[in-house]
């Protein structure tokens, strides 16, 4: 297995490498992100029924 190493960008969240630079298409590659500290993100969970037997009472009708 060979490895290869480019310096890239980040830029809109995309990873964009030196303009010399070719990779074949779906080349398989590792992103490491040297110096950079991650914000942590928030988690809001789906609501769940407490009771899921009452499920029916939630069903809606469309009246046109």
């Amino acid at each position: 297995m060979k490895v290869a190493t480019y310096e890239g960008i980040v830029e809109n969240g995309q990873v964009r490498l030196p303009a010399n630079v070719s990779l074949p298409e779906k080349a398989k590659v590792y992103v490491v992100v040297p110096d950079v500290e991650l914000q942590p993100t928030g988690y809001i969970g789906s609501p769940r029924l407490a009771h899921p037997e009452q499920a029916e009472d939630f069903n809606k009708e469309v009246l046109e």
